[in-house]
């Protein structure tokens, strides 16, 4: 058995790639601060309902059940207290220049600490595996 055919593991390992790919986008953007008429870049967000959607195969058996009221809604419900986008207050410098140190930076430490989440999980759950399997690592 290879841990090609785990869904979950085939996420994480998806959400790492994306992980990289996004650090290697901020580290361009992060080059190019005194560029002249450079604008950054991101990569778009992975869309988790698309990844579950391939990982089910379109199967409807995963759903959200709610106990509490403090619990995340069912899709389509609206919570009176979702959070606000903080707006963009930052200006494009006089060059033209659109790279904000700072947001690159904050994006790069999230980046970071994103994929070493996914490291761990992807650890914790290949540990679980062999404990399944009566091997120690």
């Amino acid at each position: 058995m290879t841990t090609e055919n785990i869904a979950l593991l085939k996420a994480l390992g998806a959400k790492m790639d994306f992980l990289n790919q996004r650090q290697r986008v901020i580290s361009q953007n992060i080059a190019n601060t005194d560029t002249p008429g450079y604008r950054p870049k991101d990569l778009k967000p992975v869309d988790f309902g698309n990844v579950l959607q391939n990982v089910t195969k379109g199967k409807s058996g995963v759903r959200l059940e709610t106990t509490d009221n403090l619990h995340m809604p069912p899709p389509g419900d609206v919570r009176i207290d979702d959070p606000q986008k903080q707006k963009r207050t930052y200006e494009v410098a006089p060059a033209g220049n659109a790279v904000i140190m700072e947001e690159q930076l904050i994006n790069s430490g999230q980046t970071v600490m994103d994929y070493n989440l996914m490291t761990n999980l992807y650890q914790k759950n290949t540990g679980m595996i062999y404990t399944a399997l009566g091997r120690q690592r």
